[in-house]
């Protein structure tokens, strides 16, 4: 199976397709000018929550699912769902027309997003993740690079330090979102910007369908299978809740069409994307499985006898506040009401005939 090429603006159907040779990751180069914060640990400790969050997820396993992914020797086949967001969230850089000495990104991964990034554009790139290992086999990039194990909710970076922070699909696992862009606020520059993404509510919508259904039917009731994921009605109030301004929040789809649902399974477990909600049920009887992959097939499945994942993405930016930024006008200052707007063409046209 191969990438069908489409619009970055439109759906996009993925197919799983081969590995690709990559050559050896570049060697990270020294953090010179870059303030760290003094913390305990750039990662939190194992199972840690904020005081002030629910305690949704289990960041050790959710690590160690990272960890366990970044270390398989086929690791390459599972990333074409990440390098193709990392690349969007990559075109939303280029379309800011000014260079950023220092960025950082949030939970990189295996470096997603840096790959597709230029020194031309960034003079140097720092990449956090709570997995040890995804930073070790990091993709190959152009950019100068500094790895730091760090956890998205406990930044150890000082007050004002980069001009722009980025984080691809990475921030739906953490126990207090609200902390974690409070975090990106405080370590950008006045005038910085934060470019993000996470998964939508309508992600995997056909799995999460096809498992209640079929848990339902055989065991009389159904426990959560697929995280739970943010809103984006929610997102806008989080950015200005954090700080940010001059918001823009959108949505768009990606579509995978795999052989199977434990085909599908398998390629979130290759991802570092597999269920790690305290409340989750370890264990699905076989025959239960056997039948939402019979459901999945019978609902959605494609003509060719695939069936689809819908992966839905929220992509955000927000600027940190600097007295250069342009603002709305006080209130009460227009001199034109919006009633004299509907004569404007009639204006026009008598300038123009008095000429």
């Amino acid at each position: 199976m191969r990438l069908q090429a489409a619009s970055p603006l439109e759906m996009l159907r993925l197919t799983r397709f081969p590995p690709r040779w990559r050559r050896p990751p570049a060697v990270g180069v020294p953090a010179k000018n870059v303030g760290f914060r003094k913390v305990a640990s750039g990662v939190s400790s194992l199972g840690s929550a904020s005081p002030r969050s629910l305690n949704i997820f289990d960041r050790d396993l959710k690590r160690k699912q990272k960890n366990w992914a970044a270390r398989q020797p086929e690791r390459i086949k599972f990333d074409y769902l990440k390098e193709e967001v990392g690349s969007r969230i990559a075109d939303r850089v280029y379309d800011i027309a000014r260079d950023f000495p220092f960025a950082l990104d949030v939970g990189c991964g295996r470096g997603y997003i840096a790959q597709h990034l230029n020194k031309e554009t960034v003079g140097k790139f720092f990449q956090t993740d709570i997995a040890e290992n995804a930073l070790k086999n990091a993709l190959e990039m152009e950019i100068p690079t500094v790895n730091v194990l760090a956890d998205e909710e406990f930044l150890p970076f000082r007050e004002n330090t980069f001009d722009l922070v980025v984080s691809s699909l990475s921030l739906h696992w953490v126990n207090d979102l609200p902390r974690a862009l409070e975090q990106i606020h405080y370590v950008l520059k006045p005038d910085g910007v934060f470019i993000g993404a996470v998964f939508g509510g309508d992600t995997l919508y056909e799995l999460r369908c096809s498992l209640q259904l079929a848990e339902t039917e055989r065991e009389g009731g159904f426990s959560p299978h697929v995280s739970p994921f943010t809103a984006v009605n929610d997102l806008g109030h989080l950015l200005g809740r954090a700080g940010f301004n001059t918001l823009t929040v959108d949505t768009d789809e990606i579509q995978v069409n795999y052989p199977g649902m434990f085909e599908l399974m398998e390629d979130l477990q290759g991802m570092g994307e597999s269920n790690c909600a305290w409340h989750r049920k370890a264990l699905l009887h076989r025959d239960t499985m056997l039948a939402a992959a019979a459901v999945y097939r019978e609902m959605y499945g494609n003509e060719d006898g695939s069936v689809p994942a819908t992966y839905q993405i929220y992509y955000m930016i927000g600027w940190k506040y600097h007295d250069s930024q342009a603002r709305p006008a006080k209130r009460g200052s227009a001199t034109v009401s919006f009633g004299e707007l509907g004569k404007i063409n009639d204006v026009m046209s008598q300038g123009k005939k008095s000429q």
